[in-house]
Protein backbone atom coordinates (compact mmCIF):
# COMPACT_ATOMS: atom_id res chain seq x y z
CA UNK A 1 0.00 0.00 0.00
CA UNK A 2 1.10 3.57 -0.68
CA UNK A 3 2.54 5.50 2.28
CA UNK A 4 1.78 8.94 0.80
CA UNK A 5 -0.49 10.66 3.36
CA UNK A 6 -2.59 12.35 0.61
CA UNK A 7 -3.93 14.91 3.08
CA UNK A 8 -5.74 17.03 0.48
CA UNK A 9 -7.57 13.98 -0.90
CA UNK A 10 -8.53 13.00 2.63
CA UNK A 11 -9.97 16.49 3.15
CA UNK A 12 -12.08 16.15 0.00
CA UNK A 13 -13.29 12.53 0.29
CA UNK A 14 -13.57 12.37 4.05
CA UNK A 15 -11.38 9.26 4.17
CA UNK A 16 -7.85 8.37 3.14
CA UNK A 17 -7.58 6.76 -0.33
CA UNK A 18 -5.30 4.11 1.18
CA UNK A 19 -8.04 3.12 3.62
CA UNK A 20 -10.53 2.80 0.76
CA UNK A 21 -8.18 0.58 -1.23
CA UNK A 22 -7.36 -1.52 1.82
CA UNK A 23 -11.06 -2.23 2.35
CA UNK A 24 -11.43 -3.15 -1.32
CA UNK A 25 -8.42 -5.47 -1.03
CA UNK A 26 -9.83 -7.18 2.07
CA UNK A 27 -13.25 -7.55 0.39
CA UNK A 28 -11.68 -9.19 -2.74
CA UNK A 29 -9.56 -11.45 -0.55
CA UNK A 30 -12.55 -12.56 1.54
CA UNK A 31 -14.51 -13.22 -1.63
CA UNK A 32 -11.62 -15.31 -3.00
CA UNK A 33 -11.49 -17.42 0.18
CA UNK A 34 -15.26 -17.96 0.10
CA UNK A 35 -15.12 -18.92 -3.56
CA UNK A 36 -12.39 -21.50 -2.87
CA UNK A 37 -14.49 -23.02 -0.09
CA UNK A 38 -17.47 -23.29 -2.44
CA UNK A 39 -15.33 -24.91 -5.14
CA UNK A 40 -13.91 -27.33 -2.58
CA UNK A 41 -17.39 -28.26 -1.42
CA UNK A 42 -18.56 -28.91 -4.97
CA UNK A 43 -15.51 -31.09 -5.66
CA UNK A 44 -16.10 -33.11 -2.49
CA UNK A 45 -19.73 -33.73 -3.46
CA UNK A 46 -18.75 -34.79 -6.99
CA UNK A 47 -16.02 -37.14 -5.80
CA UNK A 48 -18.22 -38.56 -3.07
CA UNK A 49 -20.72 -39.70 -5.69
CA UNK A 50 -18.06 -41.15 -8.01
CA UNK A 51 -17.48 -44.92 -7.45
CA UNK A 52 -13.87 -46.08 -7.15
CA UNK A 53 -12.47 -42.57 -6.51
CA UNK A 54 -9.17 -42.69 -4.64
CA UNK A 55 -8.82 -38.97 -3.92
CA UNK A 56 -9.26 -38.23 -0.20
CA UNK A 57 -10.75 -35.01 1.24
CA UNK A 58 -7.33 -34.10 2.71
CA UNK A 59 -5.77 -34.24 -0.75
CA UNK A 60 -8.53 -32.02 -2.08
CA UNK A 61 -7.88 -29.57 0.76
CA UNK A 62 -4.15 -29.49 -0.10
CA UNK A 63 -4.93 -28.84 -3.75
CA UNK A 64 -7.40 -26.12 -2.76
CA UNK A 65 -4.80 -24.41 -0.56
CA UNK A 66 -2.19 -24.53 -3.34
CA UNK A 67 -4.65 -23.10 -5.85
CA UNK A 68 -5.69 -20.44 -3.32
CA UNK A 69 -2.04 -19.46 -2.79
CA UNK A 70 -1.52 -19.28 -6.56
CA UNK A 71 -4.63 -17.10 -6.98
CA UNK A 72 -3.62 -14.83 -4.07
CA UNK A 73 -0.13 -14.22 -5.50
CA UNK A 74 -1.57 -13.23 -8.89
CA UNK A 75 -4.30 -11.20 -7.24
CA UNK A 76 -1.71 -9.25 -5.20
CA UNK A 77 0.22 -8.40 -8.36
CA UNK A 78 -2.94 -7.27 -10.17
CA UNK A 79 -4.17 -5.30 -7.19
CA UNK A 80 -0.81 -3.53 -6.87
CA UNK A 81 -1.20 -2.25 -10.44
CA UNK A 82 -4.85 -1.38 -9.85
CA UNK A 83 -3.88 0.52 -6.69
CA UNK A 84 -1.31 2.57 -8.58
CA UNK A 85 -3.84 3.47 -11.29
CA UNK A 86 -6.58 4.37 -8.79
CA UNK A 87 -4.28 6.52 -6.67
CA UNK A 88 -2.97 8.41 -9.70
CA UNK A 89 -6.08 8.79 -11.87
CA UNK A 90 -9.16 8.32 -9.65
CA UNK A 91 -8.41 9.15 -6.01
CA UNK A 92 -5.86 11.88 -6.69
CA UNK A 93 -6.52 15.65 -6.76
CA UNK A 94 -4.22 17.48 -9.22
CA UNK A 95 -1.86 20.06 -7.81
CA UNK A 96 -3.54 22.89 -9.73
CA UNK A 97 -7.02 22.17 -8.32
CA UNK A 98 -8.37 23.98 -5.26
CA UNK A 99 -11.28 22.75 -3.19
CA UNK A 100 -14.21 25.20 -2.83
CA UNK A 101 -13.45 25.77 0.86
CA UNK A 102 -9.85 26.66 -0.03
CA UNK A 103 -10.64 29.25 -2.71
CA UNK A 104 -10.25 31.96 -0.10
CA UNK A 105 -6.53 31.13 0.11
CA UNK A 106 -6.19 31.84 -3.60
CA UNK A 107 -8.05 35.13 -3.26
CA UNK A 108 -6.11 36.25 -0.19
CA UNK A 109 -2.69 34.73 -0.69
CA UNK A 110 0.21 35.93 1.46
CA UNK A 111 3.93 35.38 1.39
CA UNK A 112 5.83 34.12 4.41
CA UNK A 113 7.04 37.64 5.17
CA UNK A 114 3.51 39.07 4.95
CA UNK A 115 2.14 36.27 7.11
CA UNK A 116 4.86 36.87 9.71
CA UNK A 117 4.05 40.60 9.69
CA UNK A 118 0.39 39.76 10.31
CA UNK A 119 1.41 37.46 13.15
CA UNK A 120 3.52 40.22 14.71
CA UNK A 121 0.68 42.72 14.36
CA UNK A 122 -1.74 40.24 15.92
CA UNK A 123 0.64 39.71 18.83
CA UNK A 124 0.91 43.48 19.38
CA UNK A 125 -2.88 43.83 19.33
CA UNK A 126 -3.19 41.02 21.85
CA UNK A 127 -0.69 42.77 24.13
CA UNK A 128 -2.61 46.04 23.78
CA UNK A 129 -5.86 44.25 24.61
CA UNK A 130 -4.29 42.71 27.71
CA UNK A 131 -2.89 46.11 28.78
CA UNK A 132 -6.27 47.78 28.25
CA UNK A 133 -7.99 45.01 30.19
CA UNK A 134 -5.53 45.48 33.07
CA UNK A 135 -6.06 49.27 32.99
CA UNK A 136 -9.82 48.80 32.97
CA UNK A 137 -9.55 46.45 35.95
CA UNK A 138 -7.42 49.00 37.83
CA UNK A 139 -9.95 51.75 37.05
CA UNK A 140 -12.78 49.57 38.28
CA UNK A 141 -10.87 48.89 41.52
CA UNK A 142 -10.23 52.63 41.96
CA UNK A 143 -13.89 53.37 41.28
CA UNK A 144 -14.95 50.85 43.92
CA UNK A 145 -12.51 52.47 46.36
CA UNK A 146 -13.93 55.93 45.55
CA UNK A 147 -17.43 54.59 46.15
CA UNK A 148 -16.36 53.29 49.55
CA UNK A 149 -14.75 56.65 50.44
CA UNK A 150 -17.84 58.50 49.23
CA UNK A 151 -20.03 56.32 51.44
CA UNK A 152 -17.83 57.09 54.47
CA UNK A 153 -17.91 60.81 53.69
CA UNK A 154 -21.67 60.70 53.43
CA UNK A 155 -21.80 59.05 56.87
CA UNK A 156 -19.56 61.78 58.29
CA UNK A 157 -21.72 64.48 56.70
CA UNK A 158 -24.81 62.86 58.15
CA UNK A 159 -23.10 62.83 61.53
CA UNK A 160 -22.25 66.55 61.24
CA UNK A 161 -25.82 67.29 60.15
CA UNK A 162 -27.07 65.45 63.22
CA UNK A 163 -24.72 67.40 65.50
CA UNK A 164 -25.80 70.68 63.92
CA UNK A 165 -29.46 69.81 64.49
CA UNK A 166 -28.70 68.98 68.11
CA UNK A 167 -26.92 72.33 68.53
CA UNK A 168 -29.89 74.16 67.05
CA UNK A 169 -32.30 72.33 69.33
CA UNK A 170 -30.26 73.40 72.36
CA UNK A 171 -29.80 77.00 71.17
CA UNK A 172 -26.08 76.66 70.49
CA UNK A 173 -26.32 78.67 67.27
CA UNK A 174 -24.13 77.92 64.30
CA UNK A 175 -22.57 74.45 64.48
CA UNK A 176 -19.34 75.61 62.82
CA UNK A 177 -18.84 78.34 65.40
CA UNK A 178 -19.69 75.94 68.22
CA UNK A 179 -17.31 73.37 66.83
CA UNK A 180 -14.52 75.99 66.65
CA UNK A 181 -15.15 77.00 70.29
CA UNK A 182 -15.21 73.35 71.27
CA UNK A 183 -11.86 72.85 69.57
CA UNK A 184 -10.31 75.82 71.37
CA UNK A 185 -11.68 74.59 74.70
CA UNK A 186 -10.27 71.15 74.01
CA UNK A 187 -6.82 72.63 73.34
CA UNK A 188 -7.00 74.62 76.58
CA UNK A 189 -7.96 71.48 78.49
CA UNK A 190 -5.06 69.61 76.94
CA UNK A 191 -2.66 72.41 78.01
CA UNK A 192 -4.03 72.33 81.58
CA UNK A 193 -3.73 68.53 81.64
CA UNK A 194 -0.09 68.69 80.52
CA UNK A 195 0.62 71.38 83.18
CA UNK A 196 -0.93 69.20 85.91
CA UNK A 197 1.05 66.16 84.76
CA UNK A 198 4.29 68.20 84.76
CA UNK A 199 3.66 69.50 88.31
CA UNK A 200 2.78 65.99 89.49
CA UNK A 201 6.01 64.61 88.03
CA UNK A 202 8.06 67.34 89.76
CA UNK A 203 6.39 66.65 93.10
CA UNK A 204 7.17 62.95 92.81
CA UNK A 205 10.79 63.72 92.06
CA UNK A 206 10.92 66.06 95.13
CA UNK A 207 9.43 63.43 97.42
CA UNK A 208 11.88 60.80 96.21
CA UNK A 209 14.86 63.16 96.77
CA UNK A 210 13.65 64.00 100.30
Amino acid sequence: MSVNPMIYETQFFGFTPQTCLLRVYIAFQDYLFEMMLVVEGVMLKKLDGTPGCKISPSQIRKCTEKFLLFMKEHFDKLFSKMEEVLLQLVLNIPKNVLLPEDRVHEQYSYSKEEFQALQDELQQLQQQCRAEAAAEQALRAELEEQKAVKAELEKILQCFDGLENICREHGAGNFKESFALLTQSSKKLQDVLRDVEEKSRKMKQHDQSA
